[in-house]
């Protein structure tokens, strides 16, 4: 059979519609044809041409306890013996419900019910349909306005990408996104966007006021509630807002009286050193709704979850009594059963301790390696950040030094990516995150599993050191 050839970053293309043996009938998400896994155990995983490669990244800051702990592997296998398969608009099933109390029990009183989902943007779908319902049930009907960030990123379907703030993401689709009820203030990006003079206090009182004059704009009482990532993922990597940022935006919604809602799809349940990324700021802000997915399930289930306030709760249980939202796989009984364990293999291996402390040792050899002076790497570098199992390192190329670079029309940190993957790491590459067009900046994000060991984040360090110096010095 004869077929045309395959090369490295384009997809097979066969002869008389018949895929040749080893070409892939996937519609990739890559313009290269990624490689096969085949096994994997913790932080290790197994290709088809043999080899071995770390997965520094978590896939997408997903893996949370490794590949292969007996732990999750039994329940499921459990789970699957005992019940498969309920649809939750006919039957709940006992892991979903036990999974509830976990999860409203790790709020400390912050929320009072939750529902589940297949993963984080079927879970921010449903936060924002919740919080409609919720003004719809109050006789506030005339709420019908989102205001979220810039330069952020709430999932993929057309609800949630119109949400979002990441133009790279929303560009193809611009035309079917919904504009009118979806309205963008400013990123909380100090280092970026904090005016020299500002002092950080002053810089979080602006941030405040153009929340504020936002919601004059648009008007008070038409607002559905203020998004935000706790910590920013995809789009600037591991960012953190400065200190009294959430309670300054929170004190906003309290005063015109809408919903603070919280996207920690990526930096909840554990990634950032505690349970809920909240929980890690010295403001302690709990929000009225929040969405939860990669860290709930790991690598081990596709689910995602929302919890809701007493507040929200009560406003909707007290009215029509039910959620009026729901998609044929919510709380999936093997999802649950996964969830469960996971979060129970977390509480028992003390892992939120081991991923603050293995996490900052990963922040430290990266500082020491690539911030250093004289380092090769130090001109090119404009900030190493993040918490717990959640990092990034952030490049700036404006400089005399990052306008020498050659790479041949690429960005770095794909470049970077790739380099990596060929020495055996993977990280995560992202571009676009450094002004609100999406057009510059380069990142690395690291979201290694919370049960990582120190010697094991030493030969991260070092793959990736190793791995960006080679991609500089074949570059100037």
């Amino acid at each position: 059979m004869s077929s045309m050839p395959c090369h490295n970053r384009s997809v097979c293309v066969p002869e008389k519609g018949v895929l040749p043996p080893r070409a892939t009938a996937i519609l990739h998400r890559t313009p290269w044809q990624p490689p096969v896994a085949v096994s994997g155990q913790g932080i290790y995983i197994t290709l088809e041409d043999g080899r071995e490669v770390i997965d520094a990244a978590g896939g997408a800051a997903v893996t949370c306890i490794g590949n292969g702990h007996p732990v999750v592997r039994e329940a499921i296998k459990e789970q699957l013996d005992k019940l498969a398969y309920v649809y939750n608009m006919q039957l709940s099933n006992e892991p979903a419900e036990e999974l509830a109390r976990i999860l409203i029990n790790s709020g400390k009183g912050a929320f009072e019910l939750c529902g589940f989902f297949a993963g984080g943007s079927e879970a921010m779908e449903g936060a924002l349909k919740l919080a409609r319902q919720y003004w719809d049930e109050q006789n506030q009907p005339q709420r019908k306005n989102f205001i979220s960030r810039h330069l952020s990123y709430h999932g993929n379907t057309v609800t949630t990408l119109s949400l979002s703030g990441h133009p790279a993401r929303r560009r193809p689709y611009e035309e079917i996104l919904h504009h009118e009820n979806f309205h963008k203030v400013s990123p909380a990006y100090a280092k970026r966007f904090r005016h020299r003079e500002e002092t950080e206090e002053q810089y979080v009182e602006r941030l405040r006021q153009e929340l504020e004059d936002k919601f004059l704009e648009l008007g008070p009482d038409t607002v559905i509630g203020f998004v935000a990532e706790t910590v920013v993922g995809a789009t600037t990597g591991a960012l953190a807002a400065p200190n009294g940022y959430f309670k300054a935006m929170k004190s906003v919604c309290r005063k015109h009286g809408a919903l603070f809602i919280l996207d920690e799809v990526m930096s909840g349940m554990g990634r950032m050193g505690t349970t809920h990324a909240w929980e890690s700021f010295g403001d302690n802000e709990p929000p009225d709704i929040q969405a939860v997915a990669k860290g709930l399930g790991g690598e081990y289930a596709s689910i995602g979850a929302v919890l809701m306030s007493k507040q929200v709760a009560d406003g909707i249980r007290d009215k029509n009594g039910f959620w009026k939202h729901g998609h044929t796989y919510m709380a999936h009984p093997l999802s649950c059963a996964a969830a469960i364990a996971v979060q129970k293999v977390i509480a028992a291996e003390n892992l939120l301790e081991n991923g603050r402390q293995t996490g900052e040792f990963l922040a430290q050899l990266l500082r020491e390696r690539l911030q250093s002076p004289g380092a090769l790497a130090q001109p090119f570098v404009f900030d190493v950040r993040g918490g717990g199992s959640f990092w990034a390192v952030e490049f700036d190329l404006t400089g005399p030094e990052g306008k020498r670079l050659d790479l041949k029309g690429q960005q770095l940190a794909m470049v970077v990516q790739a380099r990596c993957l060929e020495k055996g790491l993977i990280v995560m590459g992202m571009t676009g995150g450094a002004n609100m067009k999406g057009t510059e900046g380069d990142l690395i994000i690291f979201a290694p599993a919370y049960n990582i060991t120190r010697k094991e984040v030493e030969r991260i360090a070092e793959i990736f050191v190793k791995s960006l110096e080679s991609v500089l010095r074949e570059s100037v």
